[in-house]
């Protein structure tokens, strides 16, 4: 007999099933058991935190490093200020610091079952900034502070940064080839536009968009942009219309970054040095693909280029200097071979023929630079000497013969020439060559005091113009027929053969105080003083500006400025309409109003802002001018006086996270007289009457101007961004070119377009199917597809005028760009 306990799992083998089923059952169950729980418990030791950090004023902070403690886990928030870290313990602290910021530490306690969310706001730190010496509350007190990132990749076609000012309120242009822009009925001479305290100057012979390049700021070495529409404090110059402050400040971290696209090519550098910073760019332009859809067949050639450079250096602690060099260079050239042009009603179809022979070719080069002392004897106190160059050589060369044919296609279908009649035909000769030396330099010493709640500032400045400008140019139209130069009835206009050299010196000063009245109220006053040995006049602006802010968060802010600006003449101010001087030219004066309110507010499902300005300006004295496409052409011996009035609104909110959108409008009302302005018209008998025009609009005179900047995210994939620019602007006045400016009875229509785009950013790190190599080593890498002017409107920009054969007179529309697709992609590399 065998020993049963030889066998203790005798039981397996024995027939009972039911035995047999339990053992296997439970034995599944352990297995399973160790083979899943460790998987389990080691789920329940990490999670996932992802949030948003921005500053105290809400601005969003990239490039900010998020360390996790006892683990070798370095996180960095992108260019929208969004973070997101897998497998971190559940318990555990994260440190987040970024230069100019006091670094935060906080503990964590997550949960694995979910995204824990964590949205963070930095201090400043003072002691970590280049300038101790100003608080960001006084600097920036009457200024509104952009966030150009937020923006960055709304669709626009010239490349510059100046085109996305046309986007804010009260600010309008329409021609999207220029950076060109109008700031509450003032021209494009009365904007004034300073990078890192230096005063940019631009060429002055530019006539179309299509000779326009980029502008003189680069948006990829942006740290702050502060803008006023008007009513800025005495700190600042003596235009008429508005302010653009432009920074480049020390970089968080080495960036290096690259853009290539079929309009532009960029590269930028950006270097934190332990006593100092570098930072270095350049972008170059190519519009051959934008302007060969217009309406001007032939050869084009279109290169514009910008390098800027920008050295830091800290000698002590408490002196240090800068070095800025920017050159920016254009070449633009054409061939034309013909024209095609259909305007008019469908009932009144007008068809313009040109074949030309010839060539029209414009140049600069413009090289602006400057070295600045700062000099700090305590945290209260700085000095700034400011020395700074502006040379811009400017060539323009035409002779261009082009043979013509006016036809009148009646009621029948643009694509029908059925029912045409010849109107007039005949030939015209366009001739000029123009040259433009333009040297600007100056010095400038800026000291800065605070006294407990008050902030004392205190400049003055020396500046000399050198001007030499040689005009040869005219216009000559045969409407008899088809005609050489040397053959035919010409009929010469604008006729320009003149040599003009100018030197004006110039001194200016200002003192301002900006007191801190409690908590809730800021008063900024002061006075500046200007002088020009040209118009021999001495003028003093004093300004007001007060503040209210209630609450912690600055929920509701009141305005109301009130000041006195007065723009001495400038060249182009000096020049009349048949390029002659003007040597008894005079200062522009204004008187200004300005009240506004911002209001922010939850609503929409998001923190949105409210913004309100009201304005009035009493013209007391100015120049009257003509637009002519781009070119400004003032009628320096004339005077008059005006008015401007008019409101700006604009809403704004994150309506998808880190994506801004912003809706304005504007209303404007600006007209002038002309003091001793009169002509002479015939009555119903024959008989000379005298007319004197009295109040006419003003070429900037545009009743509405409606835009809208808005972003969002793809629902089901969020890393797929969509951004829309969309702009409406009212009619402009025009008329037939000439020195009269009761002639522009006529209107520019309203200026209609719509831009899309679309991005996605492959190393986003809310991106589960990303790429390791590319989050590994870049901080952003975005791909954007752009389709400009959408709807393909067809804006107007200037006009052609041609007499027919019974000597009425047309007026041609010149078109603006049409639609075109464009694409971008944007590398960041990430530091380490």
């Amino acid at each position: 007999m065998k020993n049963e306990n030889q066998y203790p799992l005798k039981f397996l083998f024995s027939k009972n099933i039911v035995w047999r089923y339990l053992f296997i059952s439970f034995s599944f169950l352990v297995l399973i058991s160790l083979v899943f729980l460790p998987t389990k418990l080691l789920a329940q030791d990490f999670g996932t935190v992802k949030g948003i950090v921005n500053s105290e004023k809400g601005e969003l902070l990239g490039a900010v490093t998020i360390k996790v403690s006892n683990q070798s886990i370095i996180g960095q928030t992108n260019k929208d200020g969004f973070f997101l870290i897998n497998r971190v313990s559940l318990k555990t602290e994260l440190t987040f610091s970024r230069l100019g910021y006091k670094s935060l530490t906080i503990n964590l306690e997550l949960e694995p079952s979910k995204d824990n969310v964590l949205n963070v706001t930095l201090s400043p730190d003072i002691q970590s900034l280049d300038e101790v010496f100003i608080t960001e509350k006084f600097s920036s007190f009457d200024l509104k502070s952009i966030n150009f990132a937020k923006y960055s990749a709304i669709p626009q076609t010239s490349g510059s940064f100046e085109s996305f000012i046309k986007n804010l309120p009260g600010v309008s242009g329409n021609n999207e080839l220029s950076s060109q822009y109008s700031v509450r009925g003032g021209n494009f001479d009365e904007n004034l536009v300073y990078l890192n305290n230096v005063e940019i100057y631009r060429p002055l012979l530019t006539r179309s968009g299509q000779q326009e390049g980029l502008g003189f700021i680069n948006p990829n070495l942006i740290s702050n942009v502060y803008f006023s529409a008007g009513g800025f404090e005495a700190r600042y110059g003596d235009r008429l219309s508005s302010i653009l402050d432009v920074k480049y400040n020390k970089p968080d971290s080495l960036t290096i970054e690259a853009q290539a696209g079929l309009l532009l090519n960029s590269g930028n550098l950006k270097w934190p040095l332990k006593n100092g910073f570098l930072l270095a760019g350049f972008r170059i332009k190519n519009n051959q693909t934008l302007l060969e859809r217009q309406n001007i067949e032939g050869d084009y050639f279109s290169r514009f280029s910008d390098y800027q450079f920008l050295f830091k250096h800290n000698i002590t602690s408490k002196l240090n200097f800068s070095f800025f060099t920017l050159y920016n260079q254009g070449k633009f050239q054409i061939h034309p071979k013909t024209r095609l042009t259909e305007f008019g009603t469908s009932d009144d179809v007008l068809r313009l023929m040109v074949n030309y022979s010839g060539q029209e070719m414009s140049k600069y080069d413009a090289l602006n630079s400057a070295i600045t002392f700062s000099y700090n004897p305590n945290s209260t106190l700085n000095f700034k000497w400011i020395s700074s160059i502006a040379s811009i050589n400017e060539i323009e060369d035409a002779n261009l013969l082009g043979w013509y044919s006016f036809i009148e296609r009646g009621s029948s279908s643009l694509n029908s020439v059925r029912n045409s009649g010849l109107l007039g035909a005949g030939s015209n000769h366009t001739f000029f060559n123009n040259q433009l030396k333009s040297l600007y330099y100056n010095t400038e010493l800026k000291i800065y005091k605070q006294i407990k709640n008050s902030f004392l500032e205190i400049g003055t400045r020396f500046q000399t113009d050198l001007i030499e400008d040689s005009l040869d140019e005219f216009n000559a139209t045969d409407t008899s027929t088809y005609s050489y130069p040397n053959a035919g009835n010409w009929i010469y206009s604008d006729v320009i053969d003149d040599l003009n050299n100018v030197k004006i010196y110039r001194f200016n000063a200002f003192i301002q105080n900006t007191l801190s009245l409690g908590n809730k109220f800021m008063l900024a006053a002061g006075v500046r003083f200007n002088y020009n040995n040209f118009s021999n006049e001495k003028m003093i602006s004093p300004r007001l500006t007060l503040k209210y802010q209630s609450g912690q968060n600055d929920q509701l802010q009141l305005k109301f400025s009130l000041g006195a600006y007065n723009q001495a003449p400038f060249y182009r101010e000096l020049k009349n309409y048949n390029g002659s001087l003007n040597l008894n030219a005079r200062a522009q004066k204004s008187l200004q109003f300005i009240t506004g309110a911002d209001y922010n507010f939850d609503g929409l499902g998001t923190r949105l802002k409210f913004s309100s300005e009201i304005y009035c300006k009493i013209l007391s004295k100015i120049t009257p001018y003509k637009i002519e496409d781009l070119k400004i052409k003032y009628l320096s011996n004339q005077t008059a006086k005006g008015y401007t009035v008019g409101a700006d609104f604009s809403l704004s909110g994150n309506f998808a996270r880190d994506l801004e959108s912003t809706f304005r409008f504007s209303i404007l009302k600006t007209e002038e007289n002309i003091l001793n302005d009169f002509y002479f018209s015939k009555d119903k008998l024959g008989n000379d009457i005298k007319i004197e025009p009295g109040y006419l609009r003003r070429p900037t005179d545009q009743l509405f101007n409606i835009g809208m900047m808005f972003q969002d995210r793809l629902i089901q994939n969020p890393t797929y961004k969509v951004h829309l620019n969309i702009v409406y602007s009212s009619s402009l006045p025009i008329g037939p070119p000439g020195a009269q400016r009761h002639t522009e009875r006529f209107k520019i229509p309203s200026y209609k377009r719509v831009d899309i785009g679309f991005s996605k950013d492959f190393a986003d790190p809310e991106s589960k199917r990303g790429s390791v190599f590319i989050k590994k080593h870049f901080q952003s890498l975005s791909f954007h597809t752009e389709l400009f002017n959408l709807f393909n409107f067809k804006n107007t920009t200037s006009y052609l005028w041609l007499n027919d054969k019974n000597e009425r007179q047309y007026a041609v529309p010149n078109y603006l760009s049409a639609r075109m697709f464009n694409l971008r992609l944007i590398a960041i590399i990430k530091s380490r």
